[in-house]
């Protein structure tokens, strides 16, 4: 579905869903150079998935982005849609390679087209996941190939396909497109991180080191964020995932822009629960969207 068929259908905002495993959250009509996705706060687990686990039900949700999608719902209301994965990035992580995977994880011989040999695979954290963010084991016994490429057939590239069609879209619109990826991180530096058992700030923002968006683009990003009361660092220890890598082309006018929320800022990280500092980040990211989206377009088209 294209984000044309999203908006035809809608009466004020509307959600088209991707047979449940994804969703985007339209405006009727898009005004602004701007995509949200969050790739990471999707909760649906199957209940296949959740019996070979070995972890319980909470500690296999600690991996989760949770409640990110909430706090940038406001896209919508302000002119640009938001990609939601509803599979949870523990099951298959759309911010990875499609086929990013630890040959140790499998009952055969994987195909040579498998990146078995990539960082994120070393730290248990490939497309998917051996671990989960506190560093404990997912599967009771190894997986087979034909499982993982079902997993990544019916949910990766569903999710990645509507995403560059929302991007293609907005840049055909306006000249440029601005991607926010939306993402949230343990308040400490787990056993998988550069930084392990170090207190993090209030925001990371990445952007590859300046090589996905243009620098005026994080500077204007990180002033609005800063004037909203966070501090903010860029890069360290996120500098942009597969998502913000791999669609991130300033000189072709698409800038790509992680941001890393604080997970104490507005939850629970051992229970998983919002606390009542969620409202106060979806009024704050509310405010956040709606200066991006007034963004002048010289900045995205000077790249």
């Amino acid at each position: 579905m294209t984000p044309k068929d999203t908006a035809d259908r809608a009466q004020g905002s509307a959600e088209a869903r991707g047979d449940a495993s994804w969703s985007v959250l339209a405006p009727a009509e898009q005004t602004a150079p701007l995509v949200f996705a969050s790739p990471h706060s999707g909760r649906d687990y199957p209940a296949a998935f959740v019996a070979e686990s070995r972890l319980d039900a909470l500690a296999i949700r600690r991996s989760e982005d949770a409640f990110i999608d909430q706090a940038f719902a406001a896209a919508a209301e302000h002119g640009a849609p938001l990609l939601r994965a509803h599979f949870p990035r523990v099951y298959v992580d759309p911010n990875r390679e499609p086929y990013e995977l630890d040959a140790a994880m499998f009952d055969g011989a994987l195909p040579d087209y498998v990146n078995t040999a990539s960082p994120r695979v070393a730290a248990g954290l490939g497309t998917i996941a051996r671990v989960v963010t506190s560093g404990e084991e997912v599967y009771r016994h190894k997986l087979s190939f034909a499982d993982a490429r079902r997993r990544i057939e019916d949910h990766y590239f569903p999710y990645h396909a509507t995403l560059r069609s929302l991007i293609d879209a907005t840049r055909a619109r306006f000249g440029a497109c601005l991607l926010i990826d939306c993402h949230s991180m343990p308040s400490v530096g787990g056993p998988m991180d550069s930084d392990t058992g170090s207190k993090r700030v209030d925001i990371v923002l990445g952007d590859c080191h300046g090589s996905a968006c243009a620098p005026a683009v994080t500077d204007t990003a990180e002033g609005l964020l800063r004037d909203l009361g966070y501090s903010v660092r860029r890069n360290v220890p996120y500098a942009g995932g597969y998502t913000t890598r791999h669609y991130g082309r300033p000189w072709n006018g698409v800038h790509g822009l992680q941001i890393e929320v604080n997970r104490a800022l507005y939850m629970n990280e051992l229970t998983v629960t919002p606390t009542e500092g969620l409202g106060e980040l979806v009024r704050r990211m509310n405010r956040l969207i709606k200066a991006l989206a007034e963004l002048d377009m010289g900045i995205l088209r000077a790249a």
